[in-house]
């Protein structure tokens, strides 16, 4: 299924894709609303503004980007984002991007559809990826990870998706990734000073 029948199923058949709003990325001045990443021209289609929330409709993968215009870390988060879906949506034929933009979350957005979005997804936390497998029409799985994720993250959360999708059709437990461990450079600096240390008065005691 291309992006732009999802578009289409989305929007109304009737309607011109060729004349919605299309962004190469979305950010804090862009208009609020859902939008569907456009794979073949690699830009970012302003789907929805009002109606309900976003639901999937065709069956597969959604990567749903909840992201807020105000919001810092979801700004730090899309300098991997944009990059990453870029690379690889091509060669994920199953996937669907998807970005839920609002000012601050279901309380200050001007898109009704995206507003509704994040309450029926229940995002209280920006960055939010929302993963979701639809089958028959039905949504059978779904994880949700808050917070940035760096370039491997990324991998592990979406190119594993499918396979942990498989494994919870199979009835097999699955385990979701888990995030990288930050380095705090201060306590690390810290344990070489002691280690240092340590070394100095036993080299003395000599």
């Amino acid at each position: 299924m291309s992006d732009e029948l999802l578009i289409k199923s989305i929007v109304g058949y009737g309607v011109d894709v060729s004349k919605l709003s299309k962004f190469k990325e979305v950010g804090s001045e862009s208009p609020h609303g859902i939008y569907v990443y456009d794979r073949i021209s690699d830009e970012w289609i302003l789907t929805v503004l009002e109606g309900d929330a976003f639901k999937p409709i065709i069956d597969g993968s959604y990567v749903i980007y909840f992201d807020n215009s105000k919001c810092h870390a979801c700004r730090s988060f899309d300098g991997n984002w944009f990059p990453y879906v870029r690379s690889v949506a091509k060669k994920l034929n199953d996937y669907y991007f998807i970005i839920i933009l609002c000012e601050w979350f279901s309380r200050k957005c001007s898109s009704n559809a995206a507003s509704k979005s994040f309450k029926e997804y229940e995002i209280h936390a920006s960055p939010a990826l929302y993963l979701i497998h639809s089958k028959n029409g039905n949504v059978v799985y779904k994880e949700k990870y808050e917070g940035r994720l760096n370039q491997t993250e990324l991998i592990k959360v979406i190119e594993e998706f499918n396979s942990r999708v498989d494994k919870f059709m199979r009835g097999e437990k699955v385990e979701l990734p888990k995030p990288e461990e930050d380095v705090d450079i201060t306590e690390v600096i810290k344990k070489l000073i002691e280690i240092l240390s340590e070394a100095s008065k036993s080299n003395k005691s000599k």
